[in-house]
């Protein structure tokens, strides 16, 4: 499926802009030109060959604040996916195979996450537990998880009913082993979809709690809080709320371009798609094939005419 996936001219678009996203995560502060927390005169700065982006209200570098604080908004938004992925998906797969009650007991808890207000519960959760990052992350994550919960048990359900699993169900096979050996390869590529489409809509989330101060607490870096402190001072720098923005568009914009190729490469229209690539392919190499060949005639009637 990784093969099929790069013959998509997204992907390979997608995959250059979370390239250059996953070197300022884990790079980030070590590149930074400046002390990201030292504040220094030049307040307000515009973009200049000492300030790249400028600096703001505290005379902070911009680009050192931005690159410091790509860590924590890029390695939360992973942490949000892992935790909806495991507390969603598992339960959603063994909800088909062990029993009613663990099956109620799994729905009415979805409901219940569904039916709750996102940004009142991340609230409620840092209040409860303290205004850290695992905790808004936490939060985060059980709010998006039943998302995982109906993917993997509508695409379970799906293979349940199928003859191969039904066998294995009658020659007593265990539940783990039907899972790893004939479930989860059928189920993995729309997770894998719903995961690269958490991932983006988590970065949103994440630069939303962010700006409002929840998980992380300025002077601490992160592109929510730069945006935050860059909206007070628009008069002075209406575009510098634009670096962060566009940092933030365009990961979202490239797991989006990830989702919609997995789901294409996993569909029909997806190997239609590939099929034509292939083809036209294949079509572009007998053209030059043939041409090659009608030129290797004419060299040699060429030659024949010289001996002659």
């Amino acid at each position: 499926m990784f093969t099929t996936l790069l013959k998509f001219t997204s992907v390979r678009i997608a995959l250059g802009i979370l390239g250059v996203i996953a070197v300022f995560a884990v790079f980030g502060p070590l590149i930074a030109p400046y002390d990201p927390l030292q504040g220094t005169d030049s307040t307000l700065a515009h973009p200049s060959l000492q300030h790249w982006l400028g600096t703001d209200y505290l005379g902070r570098d911009t680009l050192s604040r931005i690159l410091a604080g790509a860590p924590v908004s890029v390695l939360s938004t992973v942490q949000v996916a892992l935790i909806a992925l495991v507390v969603g998906a598992v339960p959603g797969i063994l909800s088909v195979y062990l029993g009613r009650i663990f099956e109620w007991f799994t729905l009415r808890t979805v409901d219940t996450l569904i039916a709750l207000p996102f940004l009142v519960f991340a609230v409620a959760m840092t209040a409860l537990l303290g205004n850290g990052v695992t905790q808004a992350m936490l939060a985060v994550g059980l709010l998006i998880s039943p998302l995982f919960y109906r993917v993997a048990r509508s695409a379970t359900l799906a293979v349940a009913q199928s003859q191969y699993v039904e066998a294995a169900i009658l020659s007593g096979a265990s539940t783990g082993w039907i899972v790893r050996k004939h479930v989860w390869n059928k189920v993995l590529p729309p997770i894998a979809i719903s995961l690269a489409t958490t991932l983006g809509t988590g970065l949103v989330v994440i630069a939303a709690l962010t700006f409002l101060g929840i998980g992380v607490q300025p002077p601490a870096p992160t592109w929510g809080g730069i945006l935050a402190s860059d909206l007070g001072y628009l008069v002075q720098r209406p575009y510098a709320p634009l670096f962060p923005v566009v940092l933030i568009v365009a990961t979202v914009w490239a797991f989006n371009l990830l989702a919609d190729a997995i789901r294409d490469a996993a569909g029909e229209s997806g190997r239609t798609i590939t099929g034509r690539k292939t083809a036209v392919r294949n079509k572009a190499q007998r053209l030059a094939a043939r041409d090659e060949l009608l030129r290797h005639e004419a060299r040699e009637e060429q030659e024949l005419g010289a001996i002659r």
